[in-house]
C-alpha cells in the first residue's frame, strides 16, 4: 500500500471524507448527510471520527501524510478561523482548525473549498501537469482558486480568487456583498433564475412562465433544458450568461496570463448553451486571449476522460486554454488531500 492522506469536503448539506494515495488513487470515500441540522460540534465530531477510522485502517500499510479540509467561506489561514460562510450558518468566527486539531491530536490543513477544488483539478483533472492555472466555479454564486507553481495562491490573507465579486457592470444589479454589478449577478445559477423571472414578469416569455408555474423547482437546469430544446427566451438568457462570463474571463486572462482556466460547478455543464458567446466576448475584450487562443476553443470543453488535458497538444504554441473541469464534485476531496501532502 502506498502513502496516503485524507481529504475532507465540508459542504452545507453533505460531509465527504476520502483516503487518497500519494499517486492520486481514491482508496475509500465516506459520505454523510446533514440530517436534522446537526450542530457544528456534531459535524466536527463526525468528521474527526471518520478521519480516525480511515487513517487507522490504512496506516498499517502506508504512511499517513495528514488531513486536509475544504470548507466554504472566508478562512483566516494564520488562525484557522472561519470568518464567514453563507453555507454554514452559525459557524462565523469559529476556530475550525483548532477544534479539529484538538480532537485529532494532529495538525490539519484548512482551506477554502474553491481553492482545494482548483488544486484537485491541477493535480489530477483538466489541468493535470499545468503548473499555473485557475478554476472558476459556476454554482449558486461564483467561486474560484488560483494555482501558481503547483501550489494554491492565497494572496495577502487567503482571500485571493474571489472572482464572483469582480465588477463587470458599474451600476449593475445589487450583490449580497454590498457592491453592484458583480460577476455572480450575471453568470451563476442564481443569475439565470433571476433573469428568467424578470423575463416572466415582463410578460414576454410565455414558455418560461409555463415552466415556472408547472415546476416548483424552477431552476437553472430546467431553463437550460428549455434552451437546448430551442426555446428562444431561455437561449437568450444563456447568451447573456456567456457574455457576462466572457467579460469576467477576459479580465482574468489580461491580468493573470495563465496557461489554463478551468470552469467547474454545476452550471459549467451547460457549456453548449453559453460557450459560443463566452468565446466571442473573450476575443473582443482580451487582446491577450485573441493572440493566444487555440484553433478550436469550443472543442476543449467537450473533454470527458479523466486525466486528458486539452493543453497537452497546444503546449508548444503556449496557448490560453479555457475548458471544463473533469473531476466534478470530487475535485475538492482530491485537492484537500493534495494540500495535506504538500504541507507535510
Amino acid at each position: 500500500m502506498p502513502d496516503f492522506s485524507i481529504g475532507v469536503d465540508l459542504g452545507g448539506t453533505n460531509l465527504r471524507i476520502a483516503a487518497v494515495s500519494g499517486e492520486g488513487e481514491l482508496l475509500e470515500k465516506l459520505t454523510f448527510g446533514s440530517q436534522g441540522a446537526p450542530s457544528r460540534d456534531q459535524v466536527i465530531d463526525q468528521m474527526c471520527e471518520a478521519i480516525q477510522l480511515l487513517s487507522g485502517k490504512y496506516k498499517p500499510a502506508g504512511k499517513f501524510l495528514g488531513a486536509g479540509i475544504g470548507i466554504p467561506g472566508i478562512v483566516d489561514l494564520q488562525t484557522g478561523m472561519l470568518r464567514k460562510s453563507a453555507n454554514l450558518p452559525g459557524w462565523e468566527e469559529y476556530p475550525v482548525r483548532a477544534e479539529i486539531e484538538r480532537r485529532l491530536g494532529a495538525r490539519v490543513v484548512l482551506e477554502n473549498d474553491a481553492n482545494v477544488a482548483a488544486l484537485g483539478e491541477q493535480w489530477l483533472g483538466a489541468a493535470r501537469g499545468i503548473e499555473n492555472m485557475a478554476v472558476v466555479t459556476l454554482g449558486t454564486g461564483i467561486g474560484g482558486g488560483i494555482v501558481l507553481g503547483g501550489k494554491i495562491w492565497h494572496g495577502m490573507n487567503g482571500m485571493a480568487g474571489e472572482f464572483g465579486h469582480v465588477t463587470i457592470e458599474r451600476d449593475g444589479h445589487p450583490c449580497g456583498c454590498g457592491s453592484r454589478g458583480c460577476a455572480e449577478q450575471y453568470a451563476s445559477a442564481s443569475a439565470i433564475v433571476r433573469m428568467a423571472r424578470e423575463a416572466i414578469a415582463s410578460g414576454d416569455a410565455p414558455s418560461l412562465a409555463k415552466a415556472a408555474s408547472s415546476d416548483a423547482a424552477f431552476s437553472a437546469e430546467l431553463i437550460y433544458k428549455l434552451a437546448i430544446q430551442g426555446d428562444e427566451h431561455a437561449r437568450r438568457i444563456f447568451c447573456s450568461f456567456g457574455r457576462a462570463l466572457g467579460v469576467l474571463l477576459a479580465g482574468m486572462v489580461n491580468v493573470l496570463n495563465l496557461e489554463m482556466f478551468v470552469l467547474g460547478g454545476g452550471v459549467s455543464t451547460a457549456w453548449d448553451a453559453y460557450a459560443p458567446d463566452m468565446f466571442e466576448e473573450l476575443r473582443e475584450r482580451s487582446l491577450v486571449y485573441a493572440a493566444t487562443a487555440p484553433p478550436d476553443p469550443l472543442r476543449n470543453g467537450a473533454l470527458e476522460k479523466k486525466g486528458a488535458s486539452p493543453h497537452t497538444a497546444n503546449r508548444r504554441e503556449r496557448t490560453t486554454t479555457i475548458t471544463r473541469a473533469l473531476l466534478g464534485s470530487d475535485a475538492g476531496l482530491y485537492g484537500a488531500a493534495r494540500g495535506a501532502m504538500l504541507a507535510g
